[in-house]
């Protein structure tokens, strides 16, 4: 097998010069271009496995570089960017490069990322006939939701990472779900952690693991959560309640795609499709001091915002249909349908618990359910409906 070869774009001689010897020292065959034209004009000659470019050069930017070969080819994009500039990054992976490194980069991490992207199952992959998202489990008869689920459907065999953000219980953890049965992990494990329900040092513990004697208590080793969902997807529910000691082991993870369990020094390599969710604005705690910036930019290359069951009332009764017939078959019961009158109630409502709060409902109506009922009527709703008609 012949050497692997890098593209390297950037119009500055020295740059250009470091980062070719780099390279060049670790098995690569490294063409150089001190612009996008060039670059293109080596690309016709020759195919490269990946292409690592500046973004600031002259005649064309490193974006307009990105969509001249992803109008052309597969071949994997990293762009190397100024931190100022993290927002195009984040649109320039939307838009469907491998990577992006802030600069004054880390010779030993843009190697790894440069790695990544020539590895087989992410170089030159196609995407016919990969799978999609299922609505068998994603109701999405609103407008809002219907464009939630296009979205998923075009994201879910990426590797992008996703922030879904939206009230509690609006089903964030039902759309992480739509997202890993839709792509090329779904026969693998979805993992999926509340940040908020452990402290600061079980959270850490949680989902890096820990190697025995690695302190007080730790009688044997434990595997966190990252490596349970090796090749599948994780989801971080609650992600804006993570503290910053986690916060950057998580940067680091993204990052890197490894990370040291407690108690060990050697890394953990890890291939984990990572959605978080928040009911946060995590701007704002970017504001206050209590979430970084750039870990932000990491989760947020993607965000799927979930609306609230209130404003999207086509969803409340295939939703309601959906629950009855679950809770019927749970309990071994017939299933109902919805008296009119009680549908009026429930479209009136302003469901502040949302889907969980209409879920709840539901299966109270299955339980109440008497032998000789076959519909869910007024007197069978939570006082809370009755009194807000």
């Amino acid at each position: 097998m012949g050497k692997k070869k890098l593209l390297l774009v950037d119009d500055e001689p020295n740059i250009r010069r470091i980062l070719q010897v780099a390279f060049e020292k670790v098995g690569y065959y490294v063409s150089a271009a001190e612009d996008g034209h060039t670059a293109l004009q080596l690309l016709t000659q020759q195919p490269h496995d990946a292409i690592l470019t500046d973004v600031t050069m002259p005649g064309m930017t490193g974006y307009e570089l990105l969509r001249e070969v992803r109008a052309n080819s597969e071949t994997p994009v990293v762009i190397m960017t100024a931190f100022g500039t993290i927002p195009q990054a984040v649109q320039a992976i939307r838009d469907g490069a491998f990577e992006y490194v802030t600069k004054p980069f880390d010779l030993d991490h843009l190697k790894k990322i440069v790695a990544a992207a020539m590895e087989p199952t992410h170089s030159k992959k196609s995407h016919r006939g990969a799978p999609t998202a299922k609505r068998s489990s994603f109701v999405a008869e609103s407008p809002a939701m219907r464009e939630v689920f296009d979205t998923i459907s075009q994201v879910a065999d990426s590797r992008a990472t996703v922030l879904v953000t939206g009230e509690s219980g609006v089903g964030k953890e039902v759309v992480a779900k739509a997202l890993h049965t839709g792509s090329a992990r779904a026969s693998n494990s979805f993992v999926a952690v509340s940040c908020a329900a452990l402290p600061e040092t079980l959270l850490e513990s949680e989902l890096f693991g820990y190697e025995k004697g690695a302190f007080t208590g730790a009688n044997g080793a434990k595997t966190g959560r990252f490596e349970l969902a090796h090749n599948g997807t994780l989801m971080l529910d609650e992600i804006g309640d993570i503290p910053m000691s986690v916060q950057v082991k998580l940067l680091r993870v993204l990052q890197e795609r490894e990370f040291e369990k407690l108690g060990s020094n050697t890394p953990t390599k890890v291939d984990v499709r990572l959605v978080a969710a928040t009911n946060r604005d995590l701007q704002q705690a970017v504001d206050d001091g209590s979430f970084r910036l750039d870990l932000m930019y990491r989760l947020q290359v993607v965000e799927l915002h979930i609306p609230p069951l209130r404003d999207r009332l086509e969803d409340i009764e295939p939703l309601a249909k959906l629950f009855l017939a679950k809770y019927a078959e749970e309990n071994h019961r017939e299933t109902l349908g919805i008296a009119p009158a009680a549908l009026k109630l429930m479209l009136a409502y302003r469901w502040p618990g949302n889907v969980r709060e209409l879920e709840n409902a539901m299966e109270r109506a299955v339980v109440l359910a008497g032998p000789a009922i076959n519909e869910v009527s007024e007197s069978m709703l939570p006082a809370a409906l009755k009194r807000a008609a």
